[in-house]
């Protein structure tokens, strides 16, 4: 860095998922705005929420089909309103993905949010051309996945955007930014391009920028959560476990630490942990950004607690295509559950799914000996690894089977049900489920396909 770098910023992150906790971002908050009182001149700090995952689109749109105006976070509320005024009050802008499948609805709510708080107006962007889910996409997908989408009905299909529409609407003044579908990485990306003025080919720097992002993505599992393990790799205070922050320079190095007066920590091993997860390919790791390179990267504690800096980060040239997902109807999962105790337990819940078996002639089941064997299980109930001796006297019987016919699947409640009195003794505690399944498709789109932009909302917009 020289003297006339801007000051480092300071990006925190609230959310790491959809359905985390809701009580995250106000640690955060407090924890940016003393730092902000104390720190240089010019200083600037951004909170970012990831809500997304794969199915997390799908489930949104089909919220969407129902209601013109659902489709966003469904914890949009919960999450933002106890931090929206002090974040405006304080200069601290917001960058988010919880736009999901409705950035503009989102966009709406946010808006009618602060009036209600007596907050003054914020600028709000929303970034859009995610989206491919419309019947004027369908060519563009047909051609990329070919017979796979003969006879599909599609619920969504977006692309991973990158930062470049978050930076410009940063630059063109909104306070906060509404995201559909861009890389998590990238909501840390974009707010560091428009801080320091990066150009969108400054592969190294983007490529430090983006491990930033990377570690601050999971929200608390940077910080422990996720990590423990206990006598191997102990957490203190993880049923209060805090927040990351992430301190970035000028040439994009960075420092992680977390929320002040959290619990959980912020080591070595943590970050290591976070750095290499999801990580394909540690000297190619594709982003629509730039293609982040840690070969050669390092970790280093700093002094004082819950400081560590990460250096060695390359950058190279960004993959011409975007990744984009393409959710889709996958039939129905059944699932039912039917405890046996006592004396030969395990031995009457075995005897319950062979009934199960010849029963349900033509569905593939899957058995699982709930207390017996699982996890380490196939889908016959046999044992994949060593498992404890048999003849346990507490098992609970799950088992579970896919078929595109409603009907079809509707079969295996109805069996389990009757074990009741037509299957081995003592059996009880019957549960039954039935769920649509979404299943996944991936392909590759130029990027000249996928026109992406921004808009920085007005009032009868937000109206």
């Amino acid at each position: 860095m020289n003297s006339i770098d801007p000051p480092t910023l300071l990006i925190g992150c609230a959310a790491g998922f959809s359905g985390d906790r809701t009580d995250a971002a106000g640690p955060v908050v407090d924890t940016l705005i003393a730092r902000l009182a104390s720190g240089p001149k010019g200083q600037r700090a951004f909170l970012i929420f990831e809500t997304l995952a794969e199915r997390t689109l799908a489930l949104a749109q089909l919220r969407r089909r129902d209601n013109p105006e659902a489709g966003y976070e469904p914890l949009l509320d919960h999450m933002l309103r106890p931090v929206l005024a002090r974040c405006l009050a304080h200069g601290i802008r917001i960058v988010s993905n919880f736009g999901a499948a409705n950035p503009r609805a989102a966009a709406r709510h946010i808006a009618r949010m602060a009036r209600e708080l007596g907050a003054s107006a914020p600028r709000i962007a929303v970034v859009e051309g995610d989206d491919l889910s419309g019947p004027e996409h369908r060519a563009l997908l047909n051609e990329a996945l070919g017979a796979q989408m003969e006879g599909l009905r599609m619920v969504s299909a977006n692309a991973y955007i990158g930062a470049e529409p978050i930076a410009a609407a940063l630059d063109a003044g909104a306070q906060i930014v509404v995201c559909g579908r861009v890389a998590d990485p990238s909501l840390t990306v974009g707010p560091a391009m428009s801080h320091f003025g990066w150009r969108a080919d400054d592969w190294d720097r983007l490529g430090r920028a983006t491990m930033a992002g990377h570690l601050l993505e999971c929200g608390a599992q940077v910080c422990g959560g996720y990590f423990a393990d206990p006598g191997y790799k102990n957490v203190p205070g993880l049923e209060a476990v805090g927040f990351p922050i992430a301190e970035i320079d000028a040439d994009g190095r960075c420092t992680i630490g977390k929320a002040d007066g959290t619990g959980g920590l912020v080591s070595e091993a943590t970050v290591k942990e976070q750095l290499l997860y999801e990580v394909h390919d540690p000297a190619a790791y594709l982003t629509p950004d730039v293609v982040a390179d840690i070969a050669d990267a390092e970790v280093h504690a700093l002094p004082g607690a819950d400081r560590v800096a990460l250096s060695g980060v390359r950058g190279h040239a960004r993959p011409g295509r975007y990744k984009v997902n393409v959710c889709h109807e996958g039939g129905w999962l059944a699932e039912g559950e039917i405890s046996y105790a006592g004396p030969r337990a395990e031995a009457r819940a075995r005897l319950a799914a062979d009934v199960l078996r010849k029963r349900l002639a033509g569905l593939a089941l899957r058995v699982d000996l709930i207390g017996a064997l699982s996890i380490l299980g196939d889908d016959a109930g046999r044992a994949l690894a060593d498992t404890p001796d048999a003849g346990l006297r507490d098992v609970r019987l799950r088992v579970a089977a896919t078929h595109a016919d409603r009907a079809q699947a509707e079969r295996l409640a109805r069996e389990v049900m009757a074990l009741y009195t037509c299957g081995p003794a003592g059996g009880g505690g019957v549960r039954t489920a039935l769920t649509p399944r979404l299943n996944t498709l991936s392909c590759l789109l130029p990027r000249e396909a996928v026109p992406v932009r921004f808009e920085l909302l007005g009032e009868e917009a937000l109206a």
